[in-house]
This record gives C-alpha cells, sequence and structure tokens, in this order.
C-alpha cells in the first residue's frame, strides 16, 4: 500500500528506533512532513544502529546510554519514561534494532506511507516512554491494532522470513550510503542528493536545511 508521489522531492529520514536523539527528531520531521506537505515525500528508513555484534544486554552499555538519554533531555526537551529508566538500571533487556525495524517495515506494506511516521513514533514511545519489550511480537500487535491494523495479516508479515530478510537489505543499504550515526536527513531531488542534516535539529533550523537544499536543487536543474 505505499505509495510514492514521483514528481516530488524526497526527503529521507534515516533512524534508529532505539536511538535516542531520533526519539526527539522524530516528532520535528512529523512536522516537517505537515508543514511541507505538497511540496515534499517524506520516506523514514531504519539504519540498523544495534545489529550484529551490537545487540546485547542494555546493562553492558547502560552507562553511557544514561549519560546519553539525559543529553538528549536537555538539548531537545523531551522526556524518557520512568519504566525506560527503570529496564536500563536492570540491565537485561537485548537491545536489538532488527524487530522494532521490522514491525516499521510491516506497517509501511500495509498503511498509507504518511503515516509511517507516527507508527516510527509510537514505537520510540513504547520504548523510550514505557519501557515495553521491544523484542516480543506481542508488543507490536498492540500497536498495530491501536493503528486500526488487521493484527493477523500484521503477524503473518511480520514473521515472514522475507520481512526480515527486507529489513536487513535496508540496513545495509543505509551503510553502503556511508551513513555514520543517526539520525541523518537527506533531501533527494531527481538524480541528486543533498545532506540536510546530520544529529538532531529543532524545527526552524531543520526547515531552513530544506529550504536550502530545495532552492540550491532548482538553481543546480536551471544550470543543465
Amino acid at each position: 500500500m505505499e505509495t510514492t508521489v514521483p514528481d516530488l522531492p524526497e526527503l529521507l529520514y534515516l533512524y534508529d528506533p532505539l536511538c535516542g536523539w531520533c526519539y526527539a527528531t522524530t516528532p520535528v520531521i512529523q512536522q516537517i512532513q505537515q508543514a511541507f506537505m505538497g511540496r515534499l515525500q517524506v520516506s523514514i528508513l531504519s539504519g540498523g544502529m544495534m545489529i550484529g555484534e551490537q545487540v546485547g544486554p542494555i546493562g553492558e552499555d547502560w552507562s553511557a546510554i544514561r549519560l546519553a538519554a539525559r543529553q538528549v533531555e536537555q538539548a531537545t526537551g523531551v522526556a524518557f519514561g520512568e519504566a525506560f529508566w527503570q529496564a536500563g538500571e536492570e540491565g537485561k533487556r537485548v537491545q536489538d534494532s532488527e524487530p522494532p525495524s521490522r514491525a516499521l517495515s510491516v506497517f509501511r506494506q500495509l498503511a498509507p506511507t504518511q503515516q509511517a511516521l507516527d507508527f516510527a513514533h509510537a514505537l520510540q514511545l513504547a520504548w523510550f516512554q514505557e519501557g515495553q519489550n521491544m523484542n516480543a511480537l506481542a508488543t507490536y500487535e498492540a500497536l498495530a491494532g491501536r493503528f486500526g491494523m488487521d493484527v493477523a495479516e500484521f503477524r503473518r508479515r511480520y514473521q515472514d522470513p522475507q520481512t526480515a530478510q527486507g529489513v536487513r537489505q535496508e540496513f545495509a543499504a543505509i551503510s553502503r550510503m556511508g551513513i555514520q550515526g543517526f539520525p541523518t536527513i537527506l533531501l533527494r531531488v531527481g538524480q541528486q542528493g543533498y545532506v540536510v542534516a546530520r544529529g538532531y535539529r529543532p524545527y526552524a533550523v531543520l526547515a531552513e536545511g530544506i529550504e536550502q537544499a530545495l532552492q540550491q536543487a532548482a538553481e543546480e536543474a536551471g544550470q543543465e
């Protein structure tokens, strides 16, 4: 059910559902999607921050994660929930980007493109606010139901090996792009690509960056 508008420039939001700075950025991208409606097509892709050797109990990296989360709160104003802090202190929860990324992939298959950001943020709230188990299918079934999806169909696609394969290909494609961290925000106009932001940006700053990239793309197109 994914649809694209080929005539519009595409804003690529490269994120990871377990990334604290992305947790603060997704609401900004939601604002951008509304403000630039009719001018941009917004797409969200999962980068695979915690995969392979990075997968493991949160307790192994909790001191660094806790510090980073406090920095996110101070810099952006978002809040992390008590359940998240508790899960971190307990240290047993395995961090693995693939399960929530697979859930987002299924959502994109079944729902209109413009709703993907809302689901992505719901994934983030489930972890960073509610401390839910992001390795449990039941977590995603509940979210799918909240969005009015056919839960049985969602489950079937989530468990389909092809879905897992597709998500890993998505991770690999972003890796080949040379992306070093999340969030990263790119603008694609035809065959041209522009880096709009690396890391969190407040709405006004990000919107200005997008306007500048659009203007640059228009100027370059006029010179051809």
